[in-house]
This record gives structure tokens, sequence and C-alpha cells, in this order.
């Protein structure tokens, strides 16, 4: 079983490649941009999953996601995300994805999935796919904006204010910006803080 892991975050990369090397019979290669995961699929021996980072440098979302899907005859290529919606990933499954992974599932879930897909089914989360379409109606939720919803998330998935910036297409003094706000409306000092109290109140 052969997979290519595509996602230019570093830990979360090295992470499955950690948890998927030690499963015996599956060989991992890796990229870090939509441009490096092109080549890799046309220069190596047939993968049995590509799973694609969609907000990765290169990666232009569900256009991306076609073209990997059509190169080499035919590729069976899966999203992983933390800011794509449930409306992104149906209709990623509805193109011929063949899944898409939320990157807030555990680390032994998504190895679990990346195996289920590379074998040939089709994955997603049930609780994902029928979850509200928006965090609206947490009550942390109701005294943030949309984009200081969408830095906050960024928070709790451990991102840098470069990342977080890039996911969003913002600048990073933007990003500061927000952050200063998200501080005051939640009473703490710093992004650790601001994470943790995101995560208790079950907010992502």
């Amino acid at each position: 079983m052969r997979v290519l892991i595509a996602d230019d975050h570093d830990l979360l990369r090295d992470t499955l490649i950690a948890f998927l090397g030690a499963e015996e019979g599956i060989e991992l290669s890796s990229a870090s941009s939509f441009d490096e995961a092109c080549i890799r699929i046309n220069e190596d021996e047939a993968y049995n999953l590509v799973l694609l980072d969609y907000k990765m440098p290169g990666m232009n979302g569900l256009d991306s996601l076609a073209k990997a899907l059509e190169m080499n005859g035919g590729q069976r290529v899966a999203l992983i995300s933390g800011q794509a919606t449930k409306e992104i990933a149906e209709q990623a499954l509805s193109m011929g994805a063949a899944g898409f992974v939320p990157k807030t599932l555990p680390a032994k879930s998504l190895v679990n999935a990346i195996k289920f897909m590379a074998m040939g089914e089709q994955f997603a989360p049930i609780d994902f796919m029928t979850a509200p379409d928006s965090t609206e109606s947490h009550p942390m939720a109701k005294g943030l904006t949309k984009r200081e919803l969408e830095v906050l998330q960024g928070l709790t998935e451990g991102k840098s204010n470069k990342e977080i910036a890039r996911d969003l297409d913002l600048t990073e003094p933007t990003i500061k910006l927000h952050m200063k706000t998200l501080y005051r409306k939640l009473d703490v000092n710093n992004r650790t803080q601001a994470a943790i109290v995101a995560r208790d109140a079950g907010l992502f």
C-alpha cells in the first residue's frame, strides 16, 4: 500500500508519517505543496491514496482536487483540512474524492481513515458531516465575529500567525489585531490561554 501525504504543516505531516510508518505494508512519501505533490504523482510508482491539504501552498481548492483526481490516468485522492466546511466536503465527495478528513480527528483515527481510503473505501466522519453548519449557536461564539472564530480555530490547532494568515488569505498584522481583540473578549493574556479556553468550552 502506497500513500502520499501532502501537507505544509510539518507537525501534522510528520505525525501521520510516524504513525503510518509503524504499520506493516505501508510505503510513504510526502510533499509540502500542491506542485510538489503533482511531481510525486507523475514521477513515482502509482499511489493507493493521495492525501491533499486543502489549504497548502499551490492548492486552489476544489479545482486542484479535480486536477489531482485526473492525473496519471486517475488517482484516489482525499482532502484533509482544518478550515474546510461541510459543504466543501460534500462537493469533494461528489466529485469522486476518496474522502474528507478533518484535522481535528485524533491521530489514531486519522491513520485508520487513511488506511480505509487506501483500501478503496470512501470516508467522511459522520459527526462532521451532520454537524451544524457553523459554531454560531455556541454561547462563546455569539460574542465573536466570523473572522475572530476562524483565527481562534487556528490557535486551537497550534498554528503560527503566519500559517493562520496564509489559511485565511490575510496579513500577519491583521491576524495580530484579531488576536488582540480575541484576548480581550475571552479575558485571556496569550494564545495558549485562548486555545485552552476555546477547547475547554467545546467550541471546536
